[in-house]
């Protein structure tokens, strides 16, 4: 590992979070050691970092649940560390923590994929509950996923390879599959998203 990779691990005692395995990264040293200290003490799995690339290099090796990523971050800017993490198909939901809170800012947050955001300074108690709440959530499968030149977007049930689209192709395979099948129909058609069994 690189030697920007500066992690404090420790998991704690309370059964009730502790299937919960969440990465700080936040660059204010004392503020993310007091963060990561509040979440042990509340029974979450902690690990803490200090900056973006390391962030990065963490979530390479280990699968968290939760993120809590401060947004100005210095080696790799915390917008980018959430773009990568999306991108790359991560399951941990994102809690982007910062001190600009403005709408515009909480808007830009949640338009780069993270899952919630909440402004410094915040209650404790309250990071702890959304941290509780993303951590309910079970990971999903992205909504764009890509491999080699097939697209597949999922949130408006579209496929492609090679920049063509599917539909016509998917349609008559459809048309085929019910000639086969026979009836009564088994397979059914959903407007505007697809079809069923």
């Amino acid at each position: 590992m690189s030697g920007t990779l500066i992690v404090r691990r420790m998991s704690s005692g309370q059964a009730h979070n502790v299937h919960v395995r969440v990465l700080v990264v936040e660059d204010h040293v004392a503020l993310a050691n007091r963060i990561g200290e509040g979440l042990r003490d509340a029974g979450f799995a902690v690990d803490v970092v200090y900056d973006g690339a390391a962030a990065l290099e963490s979530t390479t090796v280990t699968d968290y649940d939760v993120v809590v990523l401060d947004r100005d971050l210095p080696a790799v800017h915390g917008d980018r560390v959430c773009r990568r993490l999306v991108r790359g198909g991560s399951p941990s939901r994102i809690l982007m923590l910062t001190a600009a809170t403005d709408v515009e800012d909480r808007v830009d947050g949640l338009e780069l994929g993270a899952d919630d955001y909440l402004g410094k300074p915040f209650a404790f108690q309250e990071l702890i509950a959304r941290i509780r709440a993303l951590g309910r959530r079970k990971p999903g499968s992205p909504a764009v996923v890509q491999r080699g030149d097939l697209v597949v977007d999922r949130a408006r049930h579209r496929a492609s390879r090679a920049g063509n689209p599917f539909s016509n192709t998917v349609a008559v395979t459809v048309l085929r599959l019910r000639r086969k099948l026979g009836d009564p129909p088994l397979i059914e058609t959903v407007a505007g998203v697809g079809y069923r069994l």
